[in-house]
């Protein structure tokens, strides 16, 4: 692939396909509906990340249909393919408030219906837990936040609702 003269796309419009050809952005940048290859971390700012890639293989993600959290795609609009960029999103920004009425303590004996008998839960653990969240039979996801031997207290809030977040990334493809 040859080199672009300087001013290529500083001449005067054409029309047909030498208009179209023109002046082509050959740096892909994020768009609402992008289809993202990406590294990203999410964290408190004094915190262990939540979740972290960059380690591991890269996530791959489209924006728009609810794979990430609307404020945390807003962030990456506009980013071109290879930048890498940090985002400090105030608390509640990114997940929304912690709402007090999203946590329940719920008898042992109601987790049973909805739990294997080998299922011990501890204070920290993440749960999973099908049918519990609505009618239409939805699982839920919940943090053991107490527990004692008649009860369990789960929170059903995003682990970082109401709290500030950093927002690690590195794009690494964009379509």
């Amino acid at each position: 692939m040859g080199t672009l003269p300087p001013g290529w796309c500083d001449r005067p419009r054409r029309s047909g396909l030498a208009a179209a050809t023109q002046c082509i952005d050959t740096v892909a940048h994020v768009r609402p509906d992008s289809l993202l290859t990406l590294h990203y971390r999410l964290a408190p700012p004094d915190g262990r990340a939540w979740i972290d890639t960059f380690a591991h293989r890269p996530a791959t993600l489209t924006l728009g249909v609810q794979q990430l959290a609307p404020a945390l795609e807003e962030c990456l609009i506009g980013l071109e393919e290879g930048a890498q960029a940090r985002f400090e999103l105030p608390a509640g920004a990114a997940f929304g408030p912690h709402d007090p009425q999203r946590v329940q303590r719920l008898p042992r004996s109601v987790l049973r219906q909805y739990l294997p008998d080998d299922v011990h839960l501890a204070v920290g653990d993440a749960v999973q837990l099908a049918g519990l969240s609505s009618t239409s039979g939805a699982s839920a996801a919940a943090t053991v936040t107490a527990a004692d031997e008649h009860a369990v207290e789960l929170d059903f809030n995003h682990p970082l609702a109401g709290k500030a977040v950093v927002f690690d990334v590195h794009i690494l493809g964009v379509l």
